[in-house]
């Protein structure tokens, strides 16, 4: 997944106005659908390759938050200061002083300009040894550091879903507060609950468990020489490692 744009900047896709549209909550997931486990795939495979690297880092950053004074790795110290500042804080502030701090921390590259691959998913401390990560990656550090922050892990979510107007796949952060899910958007400042967004269709959840597919997911389109996919083409790609579309 790539973005090109400055993160702050430009908008999302375009949110209802208050009150044009309710969703009918069905299940505890954001956007109220229901989501089935993913057992292989190629989000799956990306997922778990960032897990075995949260692992490593999770020592790196205990060893570092005890000793800050030896710490030897910038990115941890940078990382960890963003913790700090939104430990301090509770609620909704916590959120957004995350979301906004770590918008601010990386710089919007794609995937192919930076590792000459379509989509490479990276965990926080490469990303911020880098400076700079495409969506998935703002998603991912945001995950870690609302965790490291107290934020409970049932109350936090990587949600992939599909841009409809522009056709391409995009990752956000969401954590539940007071029982409404708010998406952590490297695009824009402004936290917006899950209710308030149109034109995207979520298509992957990712928790502290593991990947989920939503059931109500839409067809994936754009697939060279498809006009569409039938269900059961839909499970067979799902298995596939590198065909969630790359885009940010």
């Amino acid at each position: 997944m790539a973005w090109f744009g400055p993160a702050p900047d430009l908008a999302a896709g375009t949110l209802t106005t208050p009150g044009a549209s309710e969703l009918i909550r069905k299940s505890v997931e954001p956007f109220g659908l229901f989501a089935s486990p993913l057992s292989e795939g190629g989000v799956v495979e990306k997922w778990l390759r960032v897990e075995r690297k949260l692992d490593d880092e999770r020592v790196q950053l205990a060893l570092c938050d005890g000793d800050r004074e030896r710490c030897a790795s910038p990115a941890a110290l940078r990382f960890l200061a963003i913790v700090d500042d939104a430990r301090a804080r509770e609620g909704r502030a916590r959120l957004g002083e995350v979301n906004r701090a770590i918008n601010l921390s990386i710089r919007p590259l794609s995937d192919e300009a930076q590792y000459g691959e379509i989509d490479v998913w990276s965990s926080p401390l490469v990303t911020f040894a880098h400076g700079a990560g495409d969506c998935e990656d703002y998603a991912i550090a945001k995950f870690v550091a609302l965790r490291m922050a107290g934020v409970s892990p049932d109350d936090l979510r990587i949600v992939i879903m599909r841009d409809t107007i522009h056709g391409e796949d995009h990752a956000v952060a969401a954590a539940r507060l007071d029982g409404r899910w708010l998406t952590l958007d490297n695009r824009r400042m402004a936290m917006v609950e899950d209710a308030n967004i149109r034109n995207y269709r979520p298509l992957f959840v990712i928790n502290q468990y593991g990947a989920m597919r939503y059931a109500d997911a839409p067809l994936l389109a754009n697939l060279p020489g498809r006009e569409t996919v039938t269900p059961v083409a839909l499970n067979v790609l799902s298995a596939q490692p590198g065909l969630v579309s790359p885009a940010n």
